[in-house]
This record gives C-alpha cells, sequence and structure tokens, in this order.
C-alpha cells in the first residue's frame, strides 16, 4: 500500500448524504403517518397544477352570468364568484401560480444564499463581516414586509413576486450554508485535500460544495411553504399577481366584500392555502427532523 493512498481515498469517498436520504425515506414514511398523509395532500396539489386542463371542470375565465355568485352544487362544486366563475376551476388553476412563485422563490432565495454563504464561510477580514452584515439587515425584518418594500420599487407581477420574495428569503439561506461551510473546511478531507496541493477551487467544487448542497435543499422543503404564504400575502394586498389570473391571494381579496353573505368566494381559496401550507409544513419539517444533526436525537 502506499502511503499517500488513505489521504487520497479520504478525499475521494466525501459522505453522500443523499444515498442516505433515499434510503430512510421508506422507513420515516411508516413511522410517521401524518408525514404520508401531508405528502399526498402536497403530491395532489402538484398533479392538479400540472394538469389543470385536465382537472378543472371549466376555464377559470369562463364567467357563467346565469350563476353569479352561486353556492355549491352539483354545476359548480364549491359555487362561483361575483363574476359568475366557477371556483373550483380557479383555485385548481390557481395551484400552478402557487408552486411557480413557491419553487422560483425559494430557488432564488437558495441560489443567493448559497453564493454569500460561500463568500463569507471562506473568506475572511472586511468581506465576511460586509456580507453578514447585509445578511443581518435582511433577516432584521419579516419575510412579508422585506417583499413588500422590494416590491414596492419593482411593481405588481408574477416575475416580480418571485424575485421580491426570493430576495427576502436569501438571508436565512446564506446563514445556513456560512455555518456549514465553516464546519466542513475543518474536516479532515478536506485539510488532507489541502495538504496533498489540491487547488482551493476545486477543493470548494468537489468537497465543500457536495456537503453544503444538502442541508441547503433541507432548509429549502420548510421554505416552500414560507414563501407561499408571502407571495400570496402580496396579492392580497394588490402587490402580486394582477387580475384577472387565478391567484389565490387575490381571489381570497376579492371576496372579502362579500365574505357576510357569500363566504365560500374567499372561503375555498382561502381553505385550499391552509390545507396546501400544513401539507408542506409537515412534510418539510419531517425531512427536517430526520436530516438535520442540530434536530437529531438518539433513540
Amino acid at each position: 500500500m502506499v502511503a499517500h493512498d488513505i489521504p487520497l481515498r479520504m478525499v475521494d469517498e466525501a459522505p453522500s448524504r443523499p444515498k442516505a436520504f433515499v434510503r430512510a425515506l421508506p422507513g420515516m414514511l411508516r413511522r410517521r403517518p401524518f408525514l404520508v398523509i401531508a405528502a399526498l395532500v402536497s403530491a395532489a396539489f402538484l398533479f392538479a397544477a400540472i394538469f389543470a386542463p385536465w382537472v378543472a371542470p371549466y376555464d377559470p375565465a369562463y364567467q357563467d352570468s346565469d350563476h353569479l355568485m352561486s353556492p355549491p352544487s352539483l354545476l359548480h362544486w364549491c359555487g362561483t364568484d361575483s363574476f359568475g366563475q366557477d371556483l373550483l376551476s380557479r383555485v385548481i388553476y390557481g395551484t400552478r401560480y402557487v408552486f411557480l412563485i413557491g419553487f422560483l422563490s425559494v430557488a432564488l432565495g437558495a441560489a443567493g444564499g448559497l453564493a454569500i454563504g460561500l463568500a463569507a464561510g471562506l473568506l475572511k477580514g472586511p468581506v465576511e463581516w460586509g456580507l453578514m452584515r447585509f445578511v443581518d439587515a435582511i433577516l432584521a425584518l419579516p419575510s412579508l414586509i422585506m417583499a413588500i418594500t422590494f416590491i414596492s420599487i419593482l411593481g405588481p407581477g408574477v416575475d416580480n413576486v418571485i424575485y421580491a420574495v426570493g430576495f427576502a428569503l436569501v438571508g436565512p439561506f446564506a446563514r445556513t450554508v456560512r455555518a456549514d461551510v465553516l464546519q466542513v473546511r475543518t474536516q479532515a478531507f478536506v485539510e488532507a485535500a489541502g495538504l496533498m496541493g489540491v487547488r482551493r477551487l476545486r477543493i470548494v467544487w468537489r468537497h465543500i460544495l457536495p456537503n453544503v448542497i444538502f442541508p441547503l435543499a433541507v432548509q429549502a422543503t420548510v421554505r416552500i411553504s414560507e414563501a407561499i404564504l408571502v407571495s400570496s400575502g402580496l396579492s392580497f394586498l394588490g402587490l402580486g399577481v394582477v387580475p384577472p389570473a387565478p391567484d389565490w391571494g387575490l381571489m381570497i381579496a376579492e371576496g372579502r366584500a362579500f365574505i357576510s353573505i357569500v363566504p365560500w368566494i374567499s372561503g375555498v381559496p382561502g381553505a385550499a392555502l391552509a390545507l396546501l401550507l400544513i401539507a408542506l409544513s409537515i412534510v418539510g419539517d419531517g425531512v427536517r427532523e430526520r436530516f438535520d444533526p442540530k434536530l437529531r436525537t438518539n433513540r
């Protein structure tokens, strides 16, 4: 055996946590029945978003003038709004906006947080101090307030909502990545790579980044529900998706004027939003409790 074989294997065989996630997933689902139900509910909403044209009974823009603000019936299972539009169809099509904004804003926030967290964790001195003070400024305000501040500059619209919500989520992701980088850079396989003369950029790409991506992905599952809630809040306030798009927050806001006489106009999208947020929160918390070392307990 050659003397340098041991550190070479230490460098090349970094822990593979995604494989551990796949192996542990079936057992986790058996032990957590509520997690199974939440995952099925989330999958049902995602299925509705993908196959909305085939699942929805009506076109979301179709106006039935003979059934304005009609209560739930066999013709319109969840009733109609003040324009005679089928609420069930609009809720189903609205899942597309929910997942589009939720996933893209979280991806945008995770990408920005990854870049800032890596730079702050690897660099020292004024660069690290300046980046972390920027992160502290983002974390000083709640996500909704930060998104409102950002979108008031850009204006309403789907694209701007994604940018605003993504910017509001940069802070939590950046802090998580920096903490993981500071921990991983002291591991034996990273120090072995440095002693072997491996370039710093290669060390970051091959050894630090793979061990940072998975915890970032775990946190992203938790932040999706927050992104959906913030984007719906923006639409409810008239700062998000613009009419006549079937956005849930916008639908809830449109039904406020009739809440005392026709509560289903706001109640149906509100119930869908609450159900999806609860399901995604349970799924995210279950994944985090299983794979976050800080929350892992010996049983």
